[in-house]
């Protein structure tokens, strides 16, 4: 898995993760990736970092043995990203079929003709969403996990 910082043309920054370089390459070419923020398809690699992990005996030194987890700071989204992210949850809920762990069927399906298309959303495993992709059925991860419907 490899972290890219993207940007979009109305000025947008955000990251996402992609299984490969070749994977951002091709879903980039078929106009698969969008921003998070505004929808908008013309994203491109913004100048990052590089993020190079220290060695293991560095890590140790420079966590005291006594810190406790609470004491370590951890990253976190901004309530703005969060918010937006809340909201496209939302928007995908209202307009959309959840259809659990059936979704790569599914949208194989609506693809076909087989179904009849509407917008879905659900679980794939990450073959599956792989193979969708492969075969040009046009599908792309949510930054979220759907909640789980049960009965």
């Amino acid at each position: 898995m490899i972290q890219y910082a993207l940007k979009c043309s109305k000025g947008h920054s955000f990251d996402s993760w992609f299984q490969s370089a070749a994977a951002f390459d091709k879903l980039s070419t078929a106009g698969m990736v969008t921003c998070a923020i505004c929808g908008c398809d013309h994203v491109e690699k913004a100048v990052m970092t590089p993020r190079v992990r220290p060695a293991r005996k560095a890590v140790a030194e420079a966590v005291p043995a006594q810190a406790s987890a609470d004491q370590i700071s951890m990253t976190t989204q901004s309530p703005e990203i969060e918010d937006v992210i809340g909201e496209l949850r939302r928007k995908v809920e209202e307009n959309s079929d959840y259809v659990g762990k059936d979704f790569a069927s599914e949208a194989r399906k609506i693809h076909l003709g087989d179904a009849p298309e509407r917008a879905i959303y659900g679980e794939a495993k990450p073959e599956e969403a792989r193979s969708l992709v492969e075969d040009g059925v046009p599908v792309a991860p949510l930054p979220f996990v759907p909640s789980r419907k049960t009965n």
